[in-house]
């Protein structure tokens, strides 16, 4: 799993959450090194796990740049900003999967797993 996410005390409480139920994590801080990252893993990265309003890029566009080179990518959004602030970043379609912050570790595991059998089908 790859986990973007710009302030680090999410990104390194998140990482230990799943961690700790057996998920590996490969952690970035940018969406530039979530992508160089994804160039160096072209077929172990099976979910995107990232923020939705990041500097540089925000997720969708991460997302729709990681599926050019991963097209089997799932990708859980996540965002503490309201869903009209998030609206104008394209997550708000009734495919796309996402959670909103701040969450327990319960309902990140659990949103995880859901994504993963909802793309079993």
């Amino acid at each position: 799993m790859l986990f973007v996410e710009d302030q680090p005390n999410v990104l390194g409480m998140c990482k230990r959450m799943l961690e700790q139920q057996g998920f590996l994590v490969i952690p970035a801080e940018t969406p530039q090194e979530a992508i160089l990252i994804a160039e160096k893993h072209t077929d172990g990265i099976d979910l995107l796990l990232t923020d939705v309003v990041m500097p540089e890029m925000n997720g969708c566009d991460l997302s729709r740049q990681l599926l050019l080179t991963h097209p089997n990518l799932k990708t859980l959004f996540m965002s503490g900003y309201s869903a009209d602030i998030i609206a104008r970043h394209g997550v708000v379609e009734d495919h796309v999967h996402f959670i909103q912050k701040p969450f327990t570790s319960k309902t990140l595991i659990k949103s995880v797993h859901e994504l993963f059998s909802s793309c079993d089908h």
